[in-house]
């Protein structure tokens, strides 16, 4: 099979971009492992795959694959990287679109300057739903995590999420307490595990280990979930800059059961194709 793609980043968080609407696309866990392979294919954190929408009230369905082939429900990058595309590829001329993920709808705007501002619905705290193994709904919750007692929040950002407050973000065991978080049976979808440092009420500065890829250089559902984290706390305002390794993610959100709003780059790379 051959393919022809789009490699784009999001802040770092890279991706492989495939246009299911002009070529049938249906891909095996072990084909989409070597797409992503750094070595033996494109290369890339998550592939993006673009087609028709299902949702009467959807101008496109969005589908994104891990690197280790498993689809998931969100990714807030690759969601700016999505609207950039289709609109790059003149499959739309609207500058806002409603599109269709595995777990809902989200509305992407391509700016004026280019970057996209993603609006990632409401974050979803109710243990069950997230899902997350606790007694309660508490905003902080103990997990033992290799015999020590962290404290984390957990939340769904329509992928989930476990986010802790930490000194220095730079020096944290992000790759080896991350996987263990992200596999900790609390969690039976697997978790998202977010290291965040608190700068001032404004800034933050984050590393996360994301499911079924590992720490990427950036993450736009694990910011959203950073920002809400701190929010909640009371350690943040309302509009928060997010750090990255890959760049600076702008995170905006009311409270309560609003809607999170993400804003930053979505850059095409290069395009080829590829023979599977």
């Amino acid at each position: 099979m051959r393919l022809k793609f789009t490699k784009m980043h999001g802040a770092g968080n890279d991706f492989v971009v495939l246009n299911g609407l002009r070529q049938r696309i249906q891909l095996t866990s072990e084909q989409l492992r070597l797409l992503a392979d750094r070595h033996f294919g494109v290369g890339c954190d998550q592939i993006l795959l673009v087609e028709t929408a299902q949702h009467p009230d959807a101008d496109f369905r969005y589908r994104i694959f891990n690197a280790d082939g498993g689809e998931v429900e969100q990714c807030g990058n690759g969601a700016r990287c999505f609207m950039r595309f289709v609109h790059d590829h003149k499959l739309t001329h609207k500058r806002e679109i409603v599109v269709e993920t595995k777990n809902g709808l989200i509305t992407p705007r391509l700016e004026d300057n280019g970057q996209v501002t993603v609006n990632m619905g409401a974050p979803i705290f109710e243990a069950a739903r997230i899902p997350f193994l606790g007694s309660d709904d508490a905003v902080i919750q103990t997990l033992e995590v290799a015999g020590e007692a962290i404290q984390i929040t957990t939340l769904s950002m329509g992928n989930p999420h476990a986010v802790q407050v930490v000194t220095d973000v730079e020096h944290a065991p992000v790759v080896i307490q991350g996987a263990l978080i992200e596999q900790h049976p609390r969690f039976s979808q697997r978790v998202n595990a977010g290291f965040m440092q608190i700068v001032d009420h404004k800034h933050i500065k984050l590393r996360v280990y994301e499911r079924g890829v590992g720490e990427t250089l950036s993450c736009g559902t694990g910011a959203c979930a950073a920002a809400v984290t701190g929010i909640r706390r009371g350690l943040l305002d309302a509009r928060v800059n997010v750090a990255t390794r890959g760049g600076v993610l702008n995170i905006t959100w009311g409270g309560n059961d609003t809607p999170v709003f993400m804003t930053g780059p979505a850059l095409a790379v290069f395009e080829g194709e590829i023979t599977l």
